[in-house]
Order: C-alpha cells, then sequence, then structure tokens
C-alpha cells in the first residue's frame, strides 16, 4: 500500500427488513462459514500446524482434499474466505503467545543474556521454534544454520527448549490451540460473490446464495458502490445487515503542523497537553452518568430477572450512550489536532486496570472508561494526518518534576515540587514529562 493512502474501514445498512426466507438464507452461508473456520481452528490451530499455516496454501490444499465444501455445499467464494479467515486468526494468536513468551524470557532474572539471546533466536526464526515445539531437529538454511549452531555452543540448548517449550503451554493454556468463537453472525464475501445495483427503484446489493446461480437483492440506504473484499455481519433479530467496507483513503499533510506535543489521559479531562490546554473536559460527565445508568440497570435486573421483560430496550439506550460518548470523543480529538497543529505526539501507553479495590462504584465506573476507544481513534487520525504517534516509558511519570526531575507531592490535582518550588497542574507535568521523555528518545520501541 503506498504510504499517502491508508485502510479505513466504512459501512453499510440494509434499508428495509430482510425477509425471514432471504435472512435464512444468509444465516446458512454463515453457519457454515463458521464451522469451515472452526473445523480450520481445530486441526490447524495447534503446535502441529505451525509448519502449514506459513503462508497457507498447504492448509488451502489439504482443506480442498478434505471433502468438507461438498458435504456443506458451500460456494467457493465462501469456502476459501472462511479458510484464510480462521488462519490469520491461528497466525495472530500464535504472534500474540511469541511476544507474550518474549516478554516472561525478558523478566526472567534467572537466565543470562546468552540464553536470552538463543531463545529470542528460536521465537524469531519460525522453523527453528516450530521444530522446537514439535520435538525434531532444527534444521535451517545454510546462513542461518551457522548462526544456530553458534549460538546453541554457548548454552544448555535442550534445557533451554524445554523452558520454551514450558512457556508456550504456560501462555496458551492446556488446549494449545486456537479457540472458535462458535458464533454464525456474518461471513467475508468476495467480489464475485455480489454485484451492486438497482432493483424496482431501489438501490441495493445482490448477494450470492448456495443454490447454483441465484442471488438475493438487499436494498441499501446508499447508493455507493465499492470493489473490494466485504464483511457482511447478520442481526437476525432486527432483521438487518451491515457491511463492513475496507477503503483505501488519501492521507492529508499539513504544512502548519510543526508542534511537538506531549499528552496526559485521564477519566475526568480526556487530554492534557504540556501547555496546560484540555480537551474533552466533559468526558468525566458523560463517564460518569453513563456508568451510573449501568450500575442502576444492573441491579434492577438482578433483582427481577424473572418478570423482566427482555433486554432490547437496555441494549437500544446502552448504544445510544456509547454513540454519545464516541461522538464527544471524535469531537474532542478533532478539535485537538486543529489548535495544536502537531507533527509528532508523544504519550503513555496506559496499563490495564486492575481488578479489586474498596469502592465498588469507582471499579465500575474505571471499567468501563473508554481508554481503548480514545487511544485507537487517537492513533488513527495521527495516521489520517501524518501525525507521528510516539509511546514514551511511564515509570513514576506523575511524581517526578518536569523543571528538575525531582520527586515532589501530589494534592488536589496540583503538584508540587520542594526542591525548585515548581507548582503546576498535576495532568500538565505529567504531559511535560512525557514531551521530555520523548524528546530525549525514553520511547517504546
Amino acid at each position: 500500500m503506498p504510504q499517502d493512502r491508508i485502510c479505513k474501514t466504512i459501512r453499510q445498512y440494509s434499508k428495509n427488513p430482510i425477509s425471514d426466507d432471504d435472512m435464512e438464507k444468509l444465516l446458512e452461508i454463515a453457519a457454515d462459514y463458521a464451522k469451515v473456520k472452526n473445523y480450520v481452528y481445530m486441526r490447524f490451530g495447534g503446535i502441529g500446524g505451525l509448519s502449514k499455516i506459513y503462508p497457507g496454501y498447504t492448509v488451502q490444499n489439504e482443506m480442498t482434499a478434505s471433502g468438507l465444501r461438498g458435504n456443506l455445499g458451500l460456494p467457493s467464494v465462501y469456502f476459501y474466505l472462511a479458510v484464510f479467515d480462521a488462519v490469520n486468526d491461528i497466525k495472530g494468536q500464535w504472534e500474540n503467545t511469541k511476544s507474550e513468551v518474549l516478554r516472561l524470557v525478558g523478566k526472567n532474572e534467572n537466565l543470562t543474556e546468552e540464553e536470552k539471546h538463543y531463545i529470542r533466536f528460536l521465537l524469531k526464526v519460525s522453523n527453528a521454534f516450530e521444530a522446537v515445539l514439535n520435538q525434531k531437529d532444527i534444521e535451517l538454511p545454510e546462513s542461518i544454520q551457522k548462526q544456530y549452531v553458534k549460538l546453541a555452543e554457548q548454552v544448555n540448548g535442550d534445557k533451554l527448549n524445554r523452558y520454551l517449550c514450558r512457556q508456550v503451554r504456560k501462555v496458551r493454556g492446556k488446549r494449545s490451540r486456537a479457540i472458535p468463537n462458535g458464533k454464525a453472525d456474518g461471513f467475508a464475501i468476495a467480489e464475485r460473490a455480489y454485484r451492486y445495483g438497482e432493483n424496482e427503484g431501489l438501490n441495493g446489493i445482490f448477494v450470492s446464495i448456495k443454490e447454483r446461480r441465484k442471488r438475493i437483492f438487499i436494498p441499501l440506504t446508499d447508493s455507493n458502490r465499492y470493489a473490494s473484499q466485504l464483511y457482511i455481519k447478520l442481526y437476525p433479530e432486527e432483521k438487518r445487515l451491515e457491511i463492513n467496507v475496507p477503503i483505501r483513503v488519501t492521507v492529508c499533510r499539513h504544512e502548519d503542523y510543526q508542534n511537538q506535543v506531549g499528552i496526559s489521559m485521564g477519566m475526568y479531562t480526556m487530554l492534557t497537553t504540556n501547555q496546560g490546554h484540555a480537551y474533552g473536559e466533559e468526558l468525566g460527565k458523560y463517564q460518569t452518568e453513563y456508568a451510573e445508568w449501568i450500575r442502576q440497570q444492573a441491579m434492577s435486573y438482578s433483582r427481577n430477572r424473572e418478570n423482566n421483560p427482555g433486554r432490547k430496550k437496555y441494549s437500544a439506550k446502552k448504544k445510544r450512550w456509547e454513540e454519545q460518548l464516541h461522538s464527544y470523543i471524535n469531537h474532542e480529538l478533532n478539535r485537538f489536532f486543529r489548535e495544536e497543529k502537531p507533527e509528532r505526539i508523544y504519550a503513555v501507553r496506559l496499563p490495564k486496570p486492575m481488578g479489586g479495590g474498596l469502592n465498588r462504584k469507582i471499579n465500575h465506573s474505571v471499567g468501563l472508561w473508554q481508554r481503548g476507544y480514545i487511544r485507537s481513534r487517537l492513533i488513527q487520525k495521527c495516521r489520517e494526518q501524518s501525525v507521528e504517534y510516539v509511546e514514551v516509558l511511564g515509570k513514576d511519570i506523575s511524581r517526578e518534576c518536569s523543571c528538575c526531575g525531582s520527586a515532589g507531592e501530589k494534592k488536589d490535582g496540583l503538584f508540587c515540587c520542594g526542591a525548585c518550588g515548581q507548582t503546576v497542574e498535576e495532568k500538565q507535568n505529567t504531559a511535560r514529562n512525557v514531551l521530555k521523555r520523548g524528546m530525549e528518545g525514553r520511547i517504546l520501541r
């Protein structure tokens, strides 16, 4: 993909309620699509499938020979998309496993630097990683084999191989394979399986079904037409569907975006910059009201579970709350870019929310904090506006004075330094430290 274009997902929606007959045909495709994915998960999700999922054509050939497509009667345009969809999920889970094992290895103080180097080599070289897990001899290309032999001579290879196997089992669990989600509520569709068009004066999309040479027509709320692989999400209870369309959009470049900006994220004020400018000051209000409403609904539902008429009204209102929050977040992020004009943004990678504590109300509110959505939208907008996003190391960043580096005190939202006498808002002090560490190169790679 060219550097001046990025991928963005947009959505299309069905206009009219889908008939029961058409929805049944779409759900049948979704069910078979899920069966294919689950079959691939179970057959190739373990350590025995590591040698076959890269690049994935071995899996494709074996799935063709399995006869599953013929048994299901699923068109090839859906069958092979399901296969590679599952293969990509398996690859992603293995990459997550490697990243977690790499983190555990880095934290293990009982390993020497040579031993850590050896394990990292195994994690990086796919053939070596697969051979160790399957108890095979490590056979690599000549240039890489020499490097492996050199590393193996410095350590106890058998001991470290067993250690790596234990860590993989620890991370992936007892089943040691990708776990299917079991949902049959959508499917990917290739260009050959659909076409946009009109039917009885309505704009929509014709979708191929399992019957040979037959398609069903779904009216859409817009007349836009795309030529790419789509994903159709089904909502049978609401008799509607949603189409996810990946498109490539041109990146905007601004000559006046030249500032280096450090930011501090918070629950009550969304962003505070190193200059003390605040964005999203109403976020705490919306967040608190949303969390309190969720608590009240949960308590009401637990008391009247037997006589509760259903969750449809609750789900609709919950969706409106989230849309209101997301709309406000995006509005404030757009204002942040317009006013700050950043060339590079420095931020801290926030830790995962911790469980426990004495105040359940506060814990619940923190659990509903839209921190992940804010971060993902900020990164996406940075990509769209050609702004560099950099994450810095955050240890003790809020307790350190941004002026002299000494440890200070935090009280009533202010940071006070006893060494240099600086008094500044706590969030602004944190944002200044973020910028300072970013300029010093203390960043996360």
